[in-house]
């Protein structure tokens, strides 16, 4: 027994999340304002001699192709799914973030090579140009961060933005700093220190971003989902009796997806077991599209048949015997 191709035509099976108009506009107010006080900052660093406040430029500069990746990201994230990639362009999101981690990875060690150079050969700075600069670059990464976490703030790309906004307040907050000390006390080897110790901090974050994306490429279960959770969670609902073959991973941020077997207690009640297994995965889990194949041990006689969870439904007759039915959780 067949559908016909009207039988699914009020179905969307699309899996392609949508990628919102806001987070797209954060990222581009974000890039504006970024990209035009990189130049300032880097202007201001070379006038003043500042390594924080070149440092802080050239982390501006990451920050702006770490923004223009994520713009770039969220335009392609909006084309439909196609024949070739029937999720969608969703994932260049993730990619994004990826290679944001990776820039702050190579500003840290562009920042501790200057701050060795600077160490061997101290030089003077000027520290009136340099606390003015810095106190703007504070104002301008305040108003960043102020937009990128309006709403999604834990979408893996505004996140990596965020990151990359949080690691240019620490290098302002630390040219500050080290602009007062250098006016009171003519100390330059503090400009350095800072740099350092900044570098540190970004090192962090860099590194919980790199692990993050890597984790959804690398097909990864979402945090408290693994596949041993969820066949235990799924042991407990009525009618099944078996879980097994389960596989979890997620698309892009907050988009989980899953595949797996369920063996029902009475094979007569399949229908019911899968509706029960998506609505405890989706309740559980927050994951919202599985395919959930149904099988049982004596299987064979019965041709494989695809059964919407929403409506309709292939029954073998009893005069074919058991049946293995692989059912399609509504996304």
């Amino acid at each position: 027994m067949t559908h016909s191709p009207a039988d699914h035509s009020h179905h969307d099976h699309s899996h392609a999340p949508e990628v919102t108009s806001t987070n797209e506009r954060k990222v581009l107010i974000s890039l504006v304002l970024i990209s035009v006080f990189m130049v300032v900052e880097l202007v201001g660093g070379l006038i003043s001699g500042s390594l924080a406040l070149l440092a802080d430029a050239g982390h501006m500069l990451s920050d702006a192709l770490a923004l223009a990746l994520a713009y770039a990201a969220f335009r392609f994230g909006r084309r439909s799914a196609d024949q070739q990639r029937t999720f969608g362009y969703a994932r260049l999101e993730v990619v994004a973030g990826f290679v944001n981690s990776l820039t702050l990875f190579a500003i840290v060690l562009w920042i501790l090579y200057e701050a060795w150079q600077r160490f061997q050969s101290p030089y003077e700075i000027l520290a009136g140009p340099m606390l003015g600069v810095a106190v703007a670059g504070l104002i301008v990464n305040l108003v960043v961060i102020w937009i990128l976490t309006r709403g999604d703030a834990e979408h893996v790309n505004i996140r990596g933005a965020l990151l990359h906004a949080v690691g240019d307040l620490l290098g302002s907050v630390g040219a500050v700093g080290a602009a007062i000390i250098i006016a009171y006390t003519g100390w330059t080897p503090i400009d350095p220190i800072l740099s350092v110790l900044v570098s540190m901090l970004i090192l962090r974050s860099a590194w919980k971003l790199l692990k993050a994306s890597l984790h959804i490429l690398l097909e990864g279960a979402p945090e408290g989902a693994s596949a041993d959770d969820i066949k235990s969670h799924l042991l407990n609902v009525d009618g099944v009796s078996d879980v097994s073959h389960v596989h979890v991973w997620s698309l892009t941020s907050g988009k989980a997806l899953a595949t797996l077997h369920v063996t029902p207690v009475d094979a007569k009640d399949a229908r019911n077991v899968v509706a029960a297994v998506e609505a405890a995965l989706h309740q559980r889990f927050g994951i919202s599209h599985a395919t959930i194949a149904v099988d049982w041990e004596d299987t064979a006689k019965c041709s494989l048949a695809t059964v919407e969870t929403s409506d309709h439904a292939h029954n073998c007759s009893e005069e074919h015997g058991p049946q293995d039915l692989q059912v399609r959780a509504k996304p």
